[in-house]
Protein backbone atom coordinates (compact mmCIF):
# COMPACT_ATOMS: atom_id res chain seq x y z
CA UNK A 1 0.00 0.00 0.00
CA UNK A 2 1.40 3.21 -0.87
CA UNK A 3 0.85 6.63 0.54
CA UNK A 4 0.27 9.95 -1.35
CA UNK A 5 2.92 12.51 0.18
CA UNK A 6 0.50 15.26 -1.15
CA UNK A 7 -1.28 17.09 1.11
CA UNK A 8 -4.78 18.19 0.47
CA UNK A 9 -5.29 21.73 -0.58
CA UNK A 10 -6.14 24.52 1.84
CA UNK A 11 -9.51 26.03 1.13
CA UNK A 12 -9.51 30.04 1.32
CA UNK A 13 -11.86 31.24 3.50
CA UNK A 14 -13.93 34.13 1.85
CA UNK A 15 -14.51 37.09 4.37
CA UNK A 16 -16.87 39.94 2.82
CA UNK A 17 -16.79 43.27 4.32
CA UNK A 18 -19.99 43.99 6.71
CA UNK A 19 -21.44 47.39 7.05
CA UNK A 20 -23.95 48.91 9.41
CA UNK A 21 -26.26 50.14 7.63
CA UNK A 22 -29.18 52.13 10.41
CA UNK A 23 -30.13 51.30 13.81
CA UNK A 24 -32.23 52.67 16.95
CA UNK A 25 -32.57 52.50 20.15
CA UNK A 26 -34.30 53.54 23.31
CA UNK A 27 -34.42 56.45 25.86
CA UNK A 28 -32.27 54.04 28.89
CA UNK A 29 -34.94 54.63 31.52
CA UNK A 30 -33.52 54.78 35.27
CA UNK A 31 -34.60 51.94 37.60
CA UNK A 32 -36.59 53.55 40.52
CA UNK A 33 -36.70 50.28 42.84
CA UNK A 34 -39.58 49.36 41.07
CA UNK A 35 -40.60 47.94 37.79
CA UNK A 36 -40.12 49.84 35.01
CA UNK A 37 -43.07 50.81 32.52
CA UNK A 38 -41.89 48.40 30.17
CA UNK A 39 -40.43 44.74 29.67
CA UNK A 40 -37.09 43.32 27.78
CA UNK A 41 -39.09 42.75 24.90
CA UNK A 42 -41.61 45.89 24.34
CA UNK A 43 -38.32 48.09 24.62
CA UNK A 44 -37.06 45.99 21.41
CA UNK A 45 -39.84 46.01 19.47
CA UNK A 46 -40.26 49.80 20.85
CA UNK A 47 -36.89 50.11 18.98
CA UNK A 48 -37.24 48.14 16.13
CA UNK A 49 -40.79 48.86 14.91
CA UNK A 50 -39.60 52.43 13.41
CA UNK A 51 -36.29 51.61 12.65
CA UNK A 52 -37.87 48.39 10.05
CA UNK A 53 -40.80 50.60 8.83
CA UNK A 54 -38.32 53.11 7.43
CA UNK A 55 -36.46 50.30 5.53
CA UNK A 56 -36.81 49.76 1.81
CA UNK A 57 -37.29 45.55 2.70
CA UNK A 58 -39.51 43.81 4.45
CA UNK A 59 -39.05 42.28 7.70
CA UNK A 60 -39.23 38.93 6.38
CA UNK A 61 -36.32 39.60 4.24
CA UNK A 62 -33.61 39.07 7.13
CA UNK A 63 -31.93 36.52 7.46
CA UNK A 64 -31.61 36.14 10.93
CA UNK A 65 -32.42 37.93 14.38
CA UNK A 66 -29.59 38.01 16.91
CA UNK A 67 -30.47 39.78 20.40
CA UNK A 68 -27.97 40.06 23.88
CA UNK A 69 -30.13 39.96 26.81
CA UNK A 70 -28.72 38.62 30.44
CA UNK A 71 -32.09 38.36 31.98
CA UNK A 72 -35.29 38.02 30.16
CA UNK A 73 -38.51 37.73 31.68
CA UNK A 74 -39.99 34.16 32.24
CA UNK A 75 -42.18 34.81 29.29
CA UNK A 76 -38.81 36.03 27.37
CA UNK A 77 -37.27 32.18 26.26
CA UNK A 78 -35.22 32.95 23.17
CA UNK A 79 -36.11 36.94 23.32
CA UNK A 80 -35.05 37.16 19.82
CA UNK A 81 -37.89 34.96 18.29
CA UNK A 82 -40.36 36.86 20.63
CA UNK A 83 -39.08 40.22 19.06
CA UNK A 84 -38.29 39.04 15.60
CA UNK A 85 -42.23 37.38 15.13
CA UNK A 86 -43.64 40.82 17.13
CA UNK A 87 -41.57 42.79 14.58
CA UNK A 88 -43.16 40.97 11.69
CA UNK A 89 -40.46 38.57 10.53
CA UNK A 90 -42.13 35.74 8.72
CA UNK A 91 -41.86 32.18 10.27
CA UNK A 92 -38.93 31.10 8.25
CA UNK A 93 -36.72 33.94 9.54
CA UNK A 94 -34.57 32.37 12.72
CA UNK A 95 -33.78 34.21 15.62
CA UNK A 96 -31.35 33.35 18.65
CA UNK A 97 -30.37 34.86 21.89
CA UNK A 98 -26.75 35.55 23.21
CA UNK A 99 -25.74 36.30 26.44
CA UNK A 100 -21.61 37.65 27.63
CA UNK A 101 -23.05 39.25 30.43
CA UNK A 102 -22.19 43.66 29.86
CA UNK A 103 -21.14 42.52 26.43
CA UNK A 104 -24.15 40.64 25.35
CA UNK A 105 -25.07 43.40 22.90
CA UNK A 106 -21.70 43.78 21.17
CA UNK A 107 -21.36 39.81 20.84
CA UNK A 108 -25.29 39.92 19.40
CA UNK A 109 -23.01 42.46 16.57
CA UNK A 110 -20.45 39.88 16.33
CA UNK A 111 -22.55 36.84 15.73
CA UNK A 112 -23.78 39.00 13.12
CA UNK A 113 -20.71 39.97 11.40
CA UNK A 114 -19.20 36.49 11.45
CA UNK A 115 -22.52 35.13 9.38
CA UNK A 116 -22.09 37.88 6.94
CA UNK A 117 -18.41 38.19 6.34
CA UNK A 118 -19.07 33.81 5.88
CA UNK A 119 -21.39 33.97 3.19
CA UNK A 120 -24.44 32.88 5.74
CA UNK A 121 -26.27 35.35 5.73
CA UNK A 122 -26.89 38.80 4.20
CA UNK A 123 -29.17 41.10 5.99
CA UNK A 124 -29.33 40.53 9.95
CA UNK A 125 -30.85 42.63 12.75
CA UNK A 126 -29.13 42.45 15.85
CA UNK A 127 -28.62 44.42 19.32
CA UNK A 128 -29.26 44.04 22.73
CA UNK A 129 -31.98 44.91 25.47
CA UNK A 130 -31.97 44.30 29.19
CA UNK A 131 -35.21 45.61 32.01
CA UNK A 132 -33.12 45.38 34.68
CA UNK A 133 -36.04 46.95 36.79
CA UNK A 134 -37.59 43.37 35.63
CA UNK A 135 -34.95 41.24 37.38
CA UNK A 136 -35.97 38.25 38.73
CA UNK A 137 -36.74 37.56 41.95
CA UNK A 138 -36.64 34.29 43.14
CA UNK A 139 -36.90 31.47 45.78
CA UNK A 140 -34.72 30.17 48.07
CA UNK A 141 -33.79 26.46 47.03
CA UNK A 142 -34.87 25.71 51.03
CA UNK A 143 -38.18 27.51 49.91
CA UNK A 144 -38.54 25.22 46.49
CA UNK A 145 -37.80 22.18 48.03
CA UNK A 146 -40.98 22.62 50.82
CA UNK A 147 -42.94 23.75 47.93
CA UNK A 148 -41.84 20.20 46.12
CA UNK A 149 -42.76 18.37 49.81
CA UNK A 150 -45.65 20.47 49.70
CA UNK A 151 -46.78 19.36 46.21
CA UNK A 152 -46.40 15.30 47.11
CA UNK A 153 -48.58 15.26 49.91
CA UNK A 154 -51.73 13.46 49.67
CA UNK A 155 -54.09 13.71 52.77
CA UNK A 156 -54.79 16.65 54.89
CA UNK A 157 -52.39 15.30 57.87
CA UNK A 158 -49.26 15.39 55.42
CA UNK A 159 -49.73 18.67 54.80
CA UNK A 160 -50.56 19.87 58.28
CA UNK A 161 -46.70 17.98 58.77
CA UNK A 162 -45.36 19.34 56.07
CA UNK A 163 -46.68 23.00 56.94
CA UNK A 164 -45.14 22.67 60.65
CA UNK A 165 -41.90 22.28 58.84
CA UNK A 166 -42.29 25.99 56.94
CA UNK A 167 -39.69 28.29 58.22
CA UNK A 168 -39.61 31.91 58.36
CA UNK A 169 -36.16 31.98 56.64
CA UNK A 170 -37.31 30.07 53.93
CA UNK A 171 -39.18 33.02 52.47
CA UNK A 172 -35.99 35.65 51.86
CA UNK A 173 -35.98 36.37 48.18
CA UNK A 174 -33.02 35.91 46.20
CA UNK A 175 -32.35 38.99 44.76
CA UNK A 176 -31.81 38.23 40.54
CA UNK A 177 -30.32 41.64 39.97
CA UNK A 178 -27.83 41.51 42.88
CA UNK A 179 -26.56 37.86 42.56
CA UNK A 180 -25.77 38.83 38.73
CA UNK A 181 -23.45 41.32 39.46
CA UNK A 182 -21.29 39.85 42.26
CA UNK A 183 -18.84 37.16 40.71
CA UNK A 184 -19.30 33.76 42.38
CA UNK A 185 -15.43 32.13 41.72
CA UNK A 186 -14.19 35.24 43.14
CA UNK A 187 -16.65 36.46 45.68
CA UNK A 188 -16.88 39.93 44.75
CA UNK A 189 -19.75 42.51 43.40
CA UNK A 190 -18.73 44.21 40.47
CA UNK A 191 -18.66 47.47 42.69
CA UNK A 192 -15.30 45.86 44.84
CA UNK A 193 -13.98 45.02 41.54
CA UNK A 194 -13.88 48.42 41.07
CA UNK A 195 -12.43 49.53 44.20
CA UNK A 196 -9.57 47.33 43.75
CA UNK A 197 -8.86 49.43 40.68
CA UNK A 198 -8.82 52.40 42.25
CA UNK A 199 -6.62 51.04 44.94
CA UNK A 200 -4.35 49.65 42.22
CA UNK A 201 -3.83 52.23 40.22
CA UNK A 202 -4.62 55.29 43.02
CA UNK A 203 -7.27 56.95 41.12
CA UNK A 204 -8.68 58.97 43.87
CA UNK A 205 -12.52 59.73 44.89
CA UNK A 206 -12.19 63.41 43.54
CA UNK A 207 -10.72 61.79 40.56
CA UNK A 208 -13.77 59.39 40.07
CA UNK A 209 -16.20 62.34 40.77
CA UNK A 210 -15.00 64.35 38.39
CA UNK A 211 -15.34 62.14 35.76
CA UNK A 212 -18.63 61.43 37.04
CA UNK A 213 -20.11 65.17 36.39
CA UNK A 214 -18.06 65.16 33.33
CA UNK A 215 -20.42 62.39 32.09
CA UNK A 216 -23.41 64.24 33.01
CA UNK A 217 -22.18 67.63 31.15
CA UNK A 218 -21.53 65.66 27.77
CA UNK A 219 -24.91 63.65 28.14
CA UNK A 220 -26.61 67.63 29.08
CA UNK A 221 -25.37 69.23 25.78
CA UNK A 222 -25.59 66.12 23.50
CA UNK A 223 -29.49 66.39 24.80
CA UNK A 224 -29.58 69.95 24.37
CA UNK A 225 -27.67 70.03 21.02
CA UNK A 226 -29.81 67.31 19.38
CA UNK A 227 -26.75 64.34 19.08
CA UNK A 228 -28.70 61.81 20.04
CA UNK A 229 -31.25 61.64 17.27
CA UNK A 230 -30.88 57.51 17.26
CA UNK A 231 -33.31 57.36 20.05
CA UNK A 232 -36.73 56.64 19.43
CA UNK A 233 -39.80 57.64 21.16
CA UNK A 234 -41.62 54.98 23.16
CA UNK A 235 -45.24 54.84 25.13
CA UNK A 236 -46.15 52.75 26.80
CA UNK A 237 -49.83 51.65 27.83
CA UNK A 238 -51.06 54.63 30.29
CA UNK A 239 -49.96 56.93 27.22
CA UNK A 240 -46.85 58.30 28.87
CA UNK A 241 -44.21 58.89 26.39
CA UNK A 242 -40.05 58.44 26.89
CA UNK A 243 -37.88 60.63 24.42
CA UNK A 244 -34.80 61.05 26.33
CA UNK A 245 -32.16 59.03 28.72
CA UNK A 246 -33.90 60.14 32.21
CA UNK A 247 -30.74 59.11 34.11
CA UNK A 248 -29.13 62.65 33.85
CA UNK A 249 -28.50 64.64 36.37
CA UNK A 250 -27.95 68.57 34.95
CA UNK A 251 -27.26 69.91 38.29
CA UNK A 252 -24.03 67.26 39.10
CA UNK A 253 -20.86 68.49 40.92
CA UNK A 254 -18.29 67.18 42.50
CA UNK A 255 -19.34 68.82 45.58
CA UNK A 256 -22.80 67.14 45.27
CA UNK A 257 -21.38 63.51 44.71
CA UNK A 258 -18.47 64.28 47.71
CA UNK A 259 -21.63 64.26 50.45
CA UNK A 260 -22.75 60.62 48.95
CA UNK A 261 -21.42 57.70 51.19
CA UNK A 262 -19.08 54.41 49.33
CA UNK A 263 -21.22 51.76 48.56
CA UNK A 264 -18.84 49.09 48.85
CA UNK A 265 -15.88 48.78 51.23
CA UNK A 266 -17.81 50.99 53.78
CA UNK A 267 -16.42 53.36 55.15
CA UNK A 268 -13.32 54.46 53.64
CA UNK A 269 -14.31 53.10 50.06
CA UNK A 270 -14.29 55.41 46.95
CA UNK A 271 -16.63 54.18 44.91
CA UNK A 272 -20.37 55.65 45.08
CA UNK A 273 -23.77 55.33 43.10
CA UNK A 274 -22.86 58.76 41.85
CA UNK A 275 -19.75 57.55 40.63
CA UNK A 276 -20.75 53.95 39.02
CA UNK A 277 -23.13 53.18 36.26
CA UNK A 278 -26.94 52.86 36.59
CA UNK A 279 -29.56 50.21 36.62
CA UNK A 280 -31.45 51.18 33.94
CA UNK A 281 -33.90 49.69 31.54
CA UNK A 282 -33.36 50.37 27.41
CA UNK A 283 -32.84 48.28 24.30
CA UNK A 284 -30.58 49.47 20.97
CA UNK A 285 -30.85 47.60 17.39
CA UNK A 286 -28.47 47.24 14.19
CA UNK A 287 -29.06 46.31 10.79
CA UNK A 288 -26.35 45.15 9.84
CA UNK A 289 -25.04 44.06 5.65
CA UNK A 290 -23.42 42.21 3.24
CA UNK A 291 -22.15 44.39 0.10
CA UNK A 292 -24.55 42.65 -2.35
CA UNK A 293 -27.36 43.65 0.35
CA UNK A 294 -26.32 46.98 -0.04
CA UNK A 295 -26.72 47.28 -3.74
CA UNK A 296 -29.97 44.76 -3.89
CA UNK A 297 -31.91 47.52 -0.93
CA UNK A 298 -30.37 50.78 -2.12
CA UNK A 299 -29.07 50.67 1.73
CA UNK A 300 -27.45 53.36 3.38
CA UNK A 301 -24.17 53.21 4.96
CA UNK A 302 -23.17 54.25 8.39
CA UNK A 303 -20.04 51.95 8.26
CA UNK A 304 -17.96 49.52 8.16
CA UNK A 305 -17.35 46.69 10.88
CA UNK A 306 -13.18 45.99 10.48
CA UNK A 307 -12.53 44.09 13.34
CA UNK A 308 -13.58 42.63 17.35
CA UNK A 309 -11.52 40.93 19.81
CA UNK A 310 -12.75 39.03 23.14
CA UNK A 311 -10.14 38.59 25.90
CA UNK A 312 -9.77 37.14 29.44
CA UNK A 313 -8.63 38.50 32.61
CA UNK A 314 -8.71 37.80 35.99
CA UNK A 315 -12.11 38.05 37.47
CA UNK A 316 -11.38 40.46 40.33
CA UNK A 317 -10.02 43.04 37.86
CA UNK A 318 -12.47 42.54 35.24
CA UNK A 319 -12.79 46.39 34.44
CA UNK A 320 -9.80 46.47 32.56
CA UNK A 321 -11.04 44.28 30.14
CA UNK A 322 -11.06 46.97 27.79
CA UNK A 323 -7.37 47.84 27.56
CA UNK A 324 -7.26 43.50 27.05
CA UNK A 325 -9.06 43.84 24.45
CA UNK A 326 -8.46 47.09 22.23
CA UNK A 327 -4.94 46.02 22.54
CA UNK A 328 -4.73 43.33 20.38
CA UNK A 329 -6.94 44.87 17.56
CA UNK A 330 -4.30 48.24 17.83
CA UNK A 331 -1.29 46.20 17.16
CA UNK A 332 -3.00 43.60 15.07
CA UNK A 333 -3.65 47.03 12.58
CA UNK A 334 -0.25 48.59 13.77
CA UNK A 335 -2.40 51.64 15.22
CA UNK A 336 -1.36 53.95 17.85
CA UNK A 337 -4.15 55.49 20.30
CA UNK A 338 -3.79 58.24 17.84
CA UNK A 339 -5.00 56.73 14.95
CA UNK A 340 -8.38 56.24 16.92
CA UNK A 341 -10.52 59.54 15.91
CA UNK A 342 -13.18 58.79 18.48
CA UNK A 343 -13.63 55.99 21.66
CA UNK A 344 -17.21 54.79 22.99
CA UNK A 345 -15.78 52.79 26.24
CA UNK A 346 -18.77 52.02 28.45
CA UNK A 347 -18.63 53.64 31.91
CA UNK A 348 -19.63 50.57 34.54
CA UNK A 349 -17.77 52.42 37.08
CA UNK A 350 -15.83 55.87 37.02
CA UNK A 351 -13.07 54.18 38.72
CA UNK A 352 -13.12 51.48 36.06
CA UNK A 353 -12.19 53.69 32.68
CA UNK A 354 -9.44 55.93 34.62
CA UNK A 355 -7.80 52.46 35.57
CA UNK A 356 -7.86 51.81 31.94
CA UNK A 357 -6.19 55.06 30.66
CA UNK A 358 -3.73 54.48 33.64
CA UNK A 359 -2.76 50.88 32.54
CA UNK A 360 -2.41 51.77 29.22
CA UNK A 361 0.42 54.16 30.69
CA UNK A 362 2.18 51.47 32.82
CA UNK A 363 4.82 49.91 31.02
CA UNK A 364 5.11 47.07 34.24
CA UNK A 365 1.47 46.16 33.22
CA UNK A 366 1.91 46.54 29.64
CA UNK A 367 4.64 44.07 29.93
CA UNK A 368 3.21 41.83 32.15
CA UNK A 369 -0.55 42.11 31.83
CA UNK A 370 -1.10 43.68 28.08
CA UNK A 371 2.52 41.12 27.28
CA UNK A 372 3.87 44.08 24.53
CA UNK A 373 7.10 46.93 24.74
CA UNK A 374 7.05 49.85 26.13
CA UNK A 375 3.82 51.41 27.10
CA UNK A 376 0.36 52.09 24.70
CA UNK A 377 0.72 55.62 26.08
CA UNK A 378 -2.25 58.68 26.72
CA UNK A 379 -5.41 58.42 25.45
CA UNK A 380 -7.11 61.89 24.72
CA UNK A 381 -9.90 62.26 26.80
CA UNK A 382 -11.41 64.78 24.03
CA UNK A 383 -12.30 61.78 21.98
CA UNK A 384 -13.26 59.65 24.65
CA UNK A 385 -17.45 59.14 25.05
CA UNK A 386 -17.97 62.79 24.30
CA UNK A 387 -21.55 62.43 24.13
CA UNK A 388 -21.69 60.97 27.74
CA UNK A 389 -21.45 57.27 29.01
CA UNK A 390 -22.70 54.74 31.23
CA UNK A 391 -22.71 56.86 34.67
CA UNK A 392 -25.05 59.67 33.05
CA UNK A 393 -27.10 57.45 30.47
CA UNK A 394 -26.72 54.31 32.20
CA UNK A 395 -26.23 50.92 31.72
CA UNK A 396 -28.74 47.94 30.88
CA UNK A 397 -26.57 45.32 30.24
CA UNK A 398 -27.80 43.53 27.49
CA UNK A 399 -28.27 46.69 25.08
CA UNK A 400 -24.78 48.58 26.29
CA UNK A 401 -22.49 46.72 23.45
CA UNK A 402 -24.71 47.70 20.94
CA UNK A 403 -25.30 51.21 22.06
CA UNK A 404 -21.97 52.33 22.31
CA UNK A 405 -21.31 50.87 17.94
CA UNK A 406 -24.63 52.61 17.41
CA UNK A 407 -23.51 55.69 18.69
CA UNK A 408 -19.95 55.67 17.95
CA UNK A 409 -20.86 55.53 13.84
CA UNK A 410 -23.43 58.73 14.92
CA UNK A 411 -20.08 60.56 16.35
CA UNK A 412 -17.61 59.89 13.64
CA UNK A 413 -20.53 61.02 10.81
CA UNK A 414 -21.20 63.77 12.78
CA UNK A 415 -17.15 64.99 13.20
CA UNK A 416 -16.30 63.70 9.64
CA UNK A 417 -14.52 61.11 11.19
CA UNK A 418 -12.79 57.78 10.18
CA UNK A 419 -11.91 55.45 12.76
CA UNK A 420 -13.77 54.42 16.23
CA UNK A 421 -13.04 51.82 18.74
CA UNK A 422 -16.05 50.35 20.93
CA UNK A 423 -15.18 48.66 24.43
CA UNK A 424 -16.30 47.03 27.47
CA UNK A 425 -15.05 45.32 30.80
CA UNK A 426 -17.48 42.24 31.20
CA UNK A 427 -18.61 40.66 34.56
CA UNK A 428 -16.70 37.25 35.38
CA UNK A 429 -13.36 38.75 33.58
CA UNK A 430 -13.82 40.09 30.04
CA UNK A 431 -13.57 42.30 28.15
CA UNK A 432 -14.98 43.26 24.25
CA UNK A 433 -14.00 45.69 21.98
CA UNK A 434 -14.63 46.39 17.91
CA UNK A 435 -13.28 48.54 15.45
CA UNK A 436 -15.23 50.41 13.20
CA UNK A 437 -14.63 53.08 10.44
CA UNK A 438 -16.34 54.75 8.22
CA UNK A 439 -16.13 56.52 4.69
Amino acid sequence: MTTSKTQPKQIKKVVRPVYIVDGSRTPFLKARGKPGPFSAANLAVGAGQPLMARQNFEAGNLDEVIMGCVMPGPDEANIARIIALRLGCEKHVPAWTVQRNCASGLQALDCAVQNIAHGRSDLVLAGGVESMSHAPVLLAESMVTWLGAWARTKTLGARLKVLGQLKPAYLTPVIGLIRGLTDPVVGLSMGQTAALLADRFGVSRDQMDSFAVRSHQLLANAQDEGFLNEIETIYDIKGHFYNEDDGLRRDSSVEKLGTLKPVFDRPFGKVTAGNSAQITDGAALLLLASESAVRKWNLPVLGRIVDSEWAGLDPAQMGLGPVHSMTPILKRHKFSLDDIDYWEINEAFATQILANTEAWKEAKYCREELHIRGTMGELNMDTLNIDGGGVSIGHPVGASGARIVLHLLHVLERNTAHRGMASLCIGGGQGGAMLVERG
